[in-house]
């Protein structure tokens, strides 16, 4: 598939979130994610807004859902999703009523494989119960958790080439990404180029990091698109 932009929204606050959404649609982001923080702070009404602010742009409604998976993708669809995220970590059952209601509702589903032991495995796994999507995912407290304690820096790229070879449905990578490596995921096969913390939001607040953001989001979807 062609490389698709997607920023993260992980805001706290509606205002800044609308404000810098339409930053990113000017600078040519293609996807717009109502990231978890958002959605804890300001609800379903957020993705509602965002429904109505970019009429025409997919929503990804990043709830994480791990139980009572039909209804939680229920309402995100009816807010104005396109697209609602499960977490493998969730039991069977919830992943194949979050797939059961992307199909009656005509929303993507997207699979998260934060926190499990085999990230392949359980991207097969989430596969074969349906979902469209694989968010690789190597989580902000895993990270900074392995960092503060060893030093080393994990990166979604350390197990990156394992979960494309696994899947065969579009891949993601997510967390604390350099710009450069954002830039190389489609070389990688994770064509699905999501940019939040550190580039757009700041890694230890939930506001916009400082900085020419509309300069950073032409620069890295140009690059992608070169």
């Amino acid at each position: 598939m062609e490389p698709i932009v997607q920023i993260s929204l992980d805001l706290t606050d509606l205002k800044e979130a609308i404000e810098t959404a339409r930053i990113a649609v000017e600078a040519g982001v293609d996807w717009l994610e109502a990231g978890t923080p958002l959605i804890l702070a300001e609800g379903l009404h957020c993705v509602r807004a965002l429904r109505q602010e970019f009429p025409n742009h997919p929503i990804v409604a990043d709830l994480k859902t791990m139980d009572g998976g039909y209804l939680e993708a229920e309402m995100m669809a009816k807010a104005g999703a396109t697209h609602v995220v499960v977490m493998a970590r969730a039991h069977e059952e919830t992943i194949k009523t979050v797939v059961k209601c992307g199909r009656d509702y005509g929303v993507k589903v997207m699979g998260d494989n934060m926190a499990c032991d085999d990230k392949a495995a359980a991207s097969k796994w989430m596969e074969d119960l349906g979902v469209d999507f694989i968010v690789h995912h190597t989580g902000f407290d895993e990270r900074n958790g392995i960092m503060a304690s060893t030093g080393k820096r994990l990166s979604p790229l350390d197990d990156l080439a394992s979960v494309v070879n696994a899947v065969t449905i579009p891949v993601q990578a997510v967390g604390g990404l350099t710009l450069e490596e954002a830039v190389e995921m489609p070389k990688h096969g994770a064509p699905m180029v999501v940019i939040g913390a550190p580039l757009a939001i700041n890694a230890y607040s939930f506001n916009v990091a400082a900085g020419d953001l509309k300069g950073l989001l032409m620069e890295i979807t140009r690059r992608i698109r070169a």
